[in-house]
Parts: structure tokens; sequence; C-alpha cells
């Protein structure tokens, strides 16, 4: 069984995930994929020449500068990444075909259209206030979460596509008792 988790920016996915795995189940993670393209000398590459970037070891800066001067870039970046997150998605899937669960958290799923690869789907959504209150926490840039925020569907049209909704605006142990009434269904 194949159980993708999306939501918007900060809403809680990372958790649910790990919630959800508890520690058994194996995880795919588009937003951790990402950060592995950028210590791949081969996609910096890519990027570099893309992008026509200068200084080399400022990629990632330049990248998040490039977004927040001209958010029109970020689909020229998506172009990039997407087909690369997705070709490791599939290659996930082969490697854990025997595994009885297995779990994807992929912020962009319904705006990507992968609902096809997926049993189910869990929305993990929170109000904006709460999400930009952690994306600050974590150290984000107001302006990054604002042009992310803004690149994602609206949470009640993401949540039209979602067996479950979860509404992750109160505490961690709350949210995990949302979740294991889930797990219990599905063990």
């Amino acid at each position: 069984m194949k159980i993708g988790i999306t939501g918007s920016i900060a809403s809680g996915k990372s958790t649910a995930t790990r919630i959800l795995s508890r520690k058994i189940y194996p995880v795919f993670s588009a937003d951790e994929e990402v950060k592995k393209l950028y210590k791949n000398k081969i996609f910096l590459a890519k990027l570099i020449k893309k992008f026509k970037i200068q200084n080399k070891n400022k990629v990632k800066s330049f990248v998040k500068n490039l977004i927040i001067n001209n958010s029109q870039k970020i689909k020229k970046l998506e172009k990039l990444i997407h087909p690369i997150v997705r070709k490791k998605m599939k290659e996930f899937i082969k490697k854990h075909k025997e595994k009885k669960l297995l779990l994807f958290e992929i912020p962009l799923l319904i705006e990507s259209k992968l609902m096809k690869y997926f049993d189910i789907i869990i929305f993990i959504g929170s109000l904006k206030k709460n999400r930009k209150r952690r994306y600050k926490k974590s150290g984000g840039d107001e302006k990054i979460f604002r042009i992310l925020n803004n690149r994602q569907i609206p949470q009640n049209k993401k949540q039209k596509y979602c067996d479950y909704v979860i509404n992750n605006n109160k505490t961690a142990k709350e949210l995990e008792k949302k979740l294991n009434a889930i797990n219990k269904k599905y063990e």
C-alpha cells in the first residue's frame, strides 16, 4: 500500500510522516531528495549552466535570491528538479515493492498530478499563521514562505483529492492521536 502525505508549506507533513512510519515503514521525502540534489555535482552543473550562475560556491543562495527576485524563475527550476524527483520516487517504489506499506511525503503531490501513484492520500492542513510561524522558527525566510505558499493550490481545493484531512493546529500529541487512528485501519 502506498500512502501519499501532502499539505501546504510548514503544515506538519514531516512530523505526520514520521508518526505514520513509526520507524518501521520506508519513507520517501520529496524535500529530502531535493536537498540531495543540491549536493550532486551533475545536478549542480546543470543548474549553473541553466541559470548562468557565476559563483559556483553559492549556488543555493543564488537560487534563493532568484526565486525572491523573480518568482517566474521558479517554474524553470521546477522543470529541472521535478522529473529527477519523480524518477527517484519510482526507483523507491521498485526498491521497496515487497514492503507492506510505503509512505511518501510530497508537498506538491496534487499540483504535480501524482494522485494515481497512491492508494491513500492524507492531507495535513494548518492555519496560515501557524505555518508561517513554524517556517520562520525553522530558519525560513518570510518572502520565500509567501512565494512557495502562493505556488501551491489552496488547502480547500487540495483536500478534495485526499482520502483523509488532518488539521494540525494544536500539539504534536494531538496530531499523533489523529494519525494513529488512521494507522490502525491499515496495519
